[in-house]
Order: structure tokens, then C-alpha cells, then sequence
């Protein structure tokens, strides 16, 4: 069993229709379930993921959206450890804001595998993360 961080797309994908990344994300989530990996997200991604749906006034699809989260994923806050890995992350100005505190939450949480679209963030070392992969090098 792998702790796996899924960065905010993912569960959009997962909701919505984006065809081949949304088939993806299925097949990614199907294959956790298989081997019996732990779900992680933070509290960050919940927020991203309702976003749209209550801009357009979609409330039951918002709550829909949150009881699917916060039942199957371990909800990860930014807290102070998790602020202080931000802060280190911060110094290197190619991370946005957002990507930096998804990871420091993945990092504080200790999780083996962060999955993100952004192809960018592979290329990262952060303590706490063993593994960084975009959605289409994820391992299934």
C-alpha cells in the first residue's frame, strides 16, 4: 500500500468529462483501489474543485464533490509543518504559490507518490515526497 497525493486536476478529471485524462484518472484511481493505496489531497484541492460549481450556482454538485472527497481521501491541512516546508519551497521562484503548498502539504503528510498535471514539478526533490510524476507517467 502507496500513500498517494493527488493534486487538484486529477479530481477534476475524475468528475468531469476531459476525455483521455479523465479516462486516465479512473484508471489511475481504479488501480489504487486494486492495490490498496491511500488517497491523499489537501484541504487546498477541496477548495479549487468547488470553485466552478458553486460560481454557476451548482450547490448539490458542489456538496456531491466534497462527500466524494472527503470520503475516500485523507485531507491534508496546511499547517504550521506544512507552512514551513511552503516557505522553503517558495525560495525556488519557479513554483507557483498554489503548486508550492499542495506539495508542502503532500510533503508534511509523507506521502511516497505526488501526481500532478503539471509536468513541471517531476523534476523536483522535496523531503517528505518520494516520487513526483505527472498524470500520464503515473504508475497504474
Amino acid at each position: 500500500m502507496s500513500r498517494i497525493f493527488w493534486d487538484t486536476n486529477l479530481f477534476i478529471y475524475l468528475f468531469e468529462d476531459y476525455g483521455s485524462l479523465s479516462v486516465r484518472a479512473r484508471d489511475l484511481r481504479q488501480a489504487m483501489l486494486v492495490r490498496g493505496d491511500q488517497l491523499v489531497t489537501s484541504a487546498l484541492t477541496l477548495g479549487e474543485v468547488l470553485v466552478k460549481p458553486l460560481e454557476q450556482g451548482a450547490e448539490e454538485l458542489a456538496r456531491k464533490y466534497e462527500e466524494a472527497i472527503t470520503a475516500t481521501s485523507l485531507l491534508v491541512p496546511f499547517d504550521i509543518k506544512a507552512a514551513k516546508i511552503y516557505a522553503e519551497l517558495r525560495c525556488d521562484r519557479s513554483l507557483r504559490a498554489p503548486d508550492s503548498i499542495q506539495l508542502a502539504c503532500a510533503a508534511a503528510a509523507g506521502v511516497d507518490l505526488f501526481i500532478a498535471h503539471d509536468s513541471r514539478l517531476h523534476s523536483k526533490h522535496v523531503p517528505g515526497i518520494q516520487f513526483i510524476v505527472p498524470l500520464d507517467r503515473a504508475p497504474l
